[in-house]
């Protein structure tokens, strides 16, 4: 009974890895295309949103860590959980900079208005909870993960 309770756990673990590999690869991918899309820099349009909040247009590099060096490391599987933090914080600057009036409001079709924006947002938090698992460069409980 002992070896079929081992063998069924490490399969529900694979599953769980490559889940986690799936997530990992999609919002990185995603993300990525994001961040290539505003090459080359500076990104004007965000330099703008930032000036007009006041904030300093410097901040609008951040952008490519976000959108271009984490997502990165998010598809490698190293820095995992920091990486997928660094894209929590991106989307949360995303909300709060470009769509605060959309924050409580329905789109045309009766979904919730940022429902990109919040399926980025949460998958991301889920890896910086999760980490890479085991099929990553850092691996499951590497050093880089």
């Amino acid at each position: 009974m002992a070896i079929l309770s081992r063998r069924a756990a490490g399969n529900r673990e694979g599953g769980v890895d490559a889940a986690l590999l799936i997530l990992r690869l999609v919002l990185g991918l995603l993300f990525l295309l994001h961040g290539i899309s505003k090459l080359p820099p500076p990104p004007s349009g965000i330099v703008d949103t930032l000036v007009q909040h006041n904030l300093p247009a410097v901040l609008a590099y951040g952008t490519y860590i976000g959108e271009i060096v984490a997502p990165i490391l998010l598809i490698v599987g190293v820095w995992t959980r920091l990486a997928a933090l660094v894209i929590v914080i991106n989307m949360i600057f995303a909300v709060l900079l470009a769509h605060t009036g959309q924050l409580f409001s329905l789109g045309t079709s009766g979904g919730y208005a940022l429902e990109l924006q919040a399926m980025y947002l949460f998958t991301a938090v889920a890896l910086a909870l999760t980490g890479a698992g085991r099929f990553s460069v850092g691996g499951r409980y590497g050093p880089l993960n």
